[in-house]
């Protein structure tokens, strides 16, 4: 009996992403368990050498810089039957046709959520100490704190806010368990119980945002979510509290916010803004309650392979008949980023 016919894969991205997506040892795998031109990448579904290939492919495996997969790709593509994104969200990718086909579709997110949370259990420690309030104080005088700068310094007992209990959400609340934290948590899809389970407790936002020494946002954007740290609840937290944004910057009201960190009264840690990046003459770049880095939380460089990786395992799992692992639904697009 003749073995079945591995799978036609064809990549669709940015080739420049490719190396560190896929080193290798990856390579090696995918091309084993498919048919694959590894040297073949698609930029632009409207090429010619692109239609005359989607007619042969059964598995797309997308990332950063794929166009999107609209009716048109569809139909140029009858036998696709997989989709396998080696990037978190999918939702600028896939649209109504791919579902009404019936398309799987699966995606790496959970390999990029790791990163993100790695990056705010950091950021949260850092902030804690009043690390860069020190370093701030310490380029200038050249001096140590004095008791009196150092009293209301240290994580023993912080009140951390997590807003989202997404991946990354989730994530943290599981890096934060070892350390001596009152964790707090807003999600409007989960249970009293099942915030206990994840080692929080479930308050409204506006009781999280008034207990909470930080607060962080790991919630998707979506309609329900936009600007969702509008003025009057910003002003719901502490004085010199600190908001750390992961998320999205239209999750925060940014002329709100601004006004907030200008006045000093709180303090932010963005990997995210609104505009991103902020115009040269924002107040943020110089504003020393701030740190700002360029959205970096994300997988860069050799935690691309961890991408890679769950792409590789999904096309063997296709490839031997069985679901993927990180599968998405079209209902989970109406709450998740």
């Amino acid at each position: 009996m003749p073995s079945p016919q591995p799978p036609r894969v064809v990549f669709a991205m940015d080739p420049v992403h490719l190396p560190l997506l896929f080193p290798p040892p990856l390579m090696a795998r995918l091309r084993q368990a498919s048919d694959l031109d590894p040297a073949f990448v698609v930029r632009d579904f409207a090429d010619p050498a692109a239609a005359q290939t989607l007619a042969r492919t059964d598995v797309l495996i997308t990332g950063w810089g794929c166009p999107a997969l609209d009716a048109g790709v569809l139909t140029a593509a009858p036998r696709l039957r997989a989709v396998l994104h080696a990037a978190g969200s999918v939702r600028s990718l896939v649209g109504e046709a791919l579902w009404e086909r019936g398309i799987t579709v699966s995606s790496a997110v959970t390999g990029n959520a790791l990163p993100v949370a790695e990056y705010t259990l950091a950021m949260i420690l850092l902030a804690g100490k009043d690390t860069f309030a020190h370093r701030e104080r310490f380029r200038a005088s050249h001096l140590y704190p004095t008791e009196a700068e150092t009293a209301h310094t240290g994580n023993v007992g912080r009140r951390i806010g997590v807003i989202g209990a997404s991946r990354v959400g989730r994530r943290l609340l599981e890096l934060l368990r070892p350390f001596d934290f009152t964790v707090l948590l807003h999600d409007p899809y989960v249970s009293p119980a099942e915030a206990a389970a994840l080692g929080a407790e479930l308050l409204p936002l506006e009781d999280l945002l008034r207990h909470s020494d930080i607060v962080s946002l790991h919630a998707p954007d979506i309609p329900e979510t936009y600007r969702m740290l509008d003025a009057g609840r910003l002003a719901l937290i502490r004085d010199g509290g600190v908001l750390i944004n992961t998320s999205r910057g239209a999750l925060v009201d940014p002329d709100a916010l601004t006004d907030e960190l200008v006045s000093g009264r709180l303090h932010a840690i963005l990997d995210v803004t609104e505009p991103e990046p902020l115009p040269a003459g924002s107040p943020l770049y110089r504003l020393p309650n701030v740190f700002l880095t360029p959205h970096i939380a994300g997988s860069l460089g050799n935690e691309l392979e961890r991408l890679g990786r769950i792409v590789v395992e999904e096309l063997e799992r296709l490839a031997a008949g069985l679901p993927p692992a990180h599968e998405v639904q079209h209902s989970d697009l109406a709450h998740v980023a």
